[in-house]
């Protein structure tokens, strides 16, 4: 009997229930986590200091309020779109300085909330 092949990369194989959408969102975040992030890290973590930069191209990309409305300057992509971006940003490195989790979705529950009772 073989031995079914592992993916270290993706242990729950949660790449086959991704659509091409998501894919592109999940792309894009790694691409930007390559090439944006994984520069500035190493100097970022020695000098013990946060890039504000890093915040201002998160937010151009859209990576900043992933759930919140469109309607209200958020992407409106949703939890699976936000689990991908987090997943990707923090792939980067996990132990330097880094925009939290939730910052990436900040604000969300505020204008939901608003919206709701306007």
């Amino acid at each position: 009997m073989a031995a079914a092949d592992f993916n270290w990369e993706d242990p729950l194989d949660l790449e086959s229930g991704l659509g091409e959408d998501e894919r592109m969102i999940r792309d894009a975040a790694r691409a930007f986590a390559q090439d944006k992030l994984m520069p500035r890290i190493k100097t970022a973590f020695r000098e013990e200091k946060f890039d504000r930069q890093v915040m201002n191209e998160l937010g151009a990309m859209g990576f900043l309020g992933v759930m919140t409305a469109e309607a209200y300057g958020g992407s409106g992509l949703g939890y699976v779109a936000y689990g991908l971006v987090a997943r990707e940003i923090e792939r980067s490195r996990p132990t330097a300085p880094r925009p939290r989790r939730r910052n990436i979705c900040r604000g969300w529950r505020p204008v939901k909330s608003s919206a709701a009772s306007a």
